[in-house]
């Protein structure tokens, strides 16, 4: 499969700027341009995936690291008092960028429902 041209993929690429928190040869991290809380990192993987609805039975190594880097990016920012970590998938859910992505949200308290 082509690998899709995204706002992410330009990022990876360094051709786009970004505030990167994290980086490895799996995924990398950076501050959201638009934050919706005072911290908001968000998570994405190097691998070009569109969404959760495309994920692969063998991605799954690859979200579980996902998920043990945001752990470790809240405890790097300081987000000990709690966190809370979105995945918008598709147009009704709030999805703007067709490449996976993890929201990394703190910083504040958070109410429920979130939207």
């Amino acid at each position: 499969m082509a690998e899709r041209e995204t706002l992410f993929t330009k990022i990876i690429r360094r051709e786009i700027p970004a505030e990167i928190v994290f980086e490895d040869d799996r995924c990398l991290a950076f501050h959201d341009i638009s934050p919706q809380a005072p911290v908001h990192v968000l998570v994405i993987p190097k691998k070009p995936i569109a969404s959760c609805d495309e994920l692969a039975d063998d991605d799954a190594a690859l979200v579980g690291h996902l998920y043990l880097v945001m752990r470790d990016l809240a405890r790097k920012l300081g987000l000990g008092d709690g966190y809370r970590i979105v995945v918008n998938t598709g147009a009704d859910g709030g999805q703007a960028v067709d490449h996976l992505h993890f929201h990394l949200l703190g910083g504040r308290q958070l109410n429920w429902p979130p939207g």
